[in-house]
């Protein structure tokens, strides 16, 4: 599957637009994690456990969006983006977003 975060592919055109496509994963750290993160954020410094959970909970959100642009039948994403926002400040959870556009490419003759 080609992903981008712009809206083309140099040497590809779009043939067929199949629409929005989006993979949604929602994450709260272990209790391991939210001991660790407490006590970096009172001495500071980069919380490992943190980003590492982010960047799980990026990936898993990545691959529901492709799953799901495949099943489209699309081969490709344009316009990749992603966000997230807390959704449950008591238990820390935080909602990631990965979304795009599903297309068809193929290769310019």
């Amino acid at each position: 599957m080609h992903v981008t975060t712009t809206f083309n592919f140099d040497g590809y055109r779009i043939t067929e637009y199949k629409g929005v496509v989006r993979g949604i994963i929602v994450r709260a750290p272990t209790i391991a994690q939210g001991i660790v993160g407490g006590l970096k954020s009172i001495i500071g410094g980069r919380i490992g456990a943190y980003t590492d959970m982010c960047e799980q909970t990026r990936q898993q959100a990545f691959e529901i969006m492709v799953e799901h642009a495949k099943d489209l039948g699309a081969n490709a994403i344009v316009g990749l983006r992603y966000d997230a926002s807390s959704i449950a400040e008591k238990v820390s959870a935080t909602e990631v977003l990965c979304y795009g556009t599903a297309v068809v490419i193929e290769a310019e003759h």
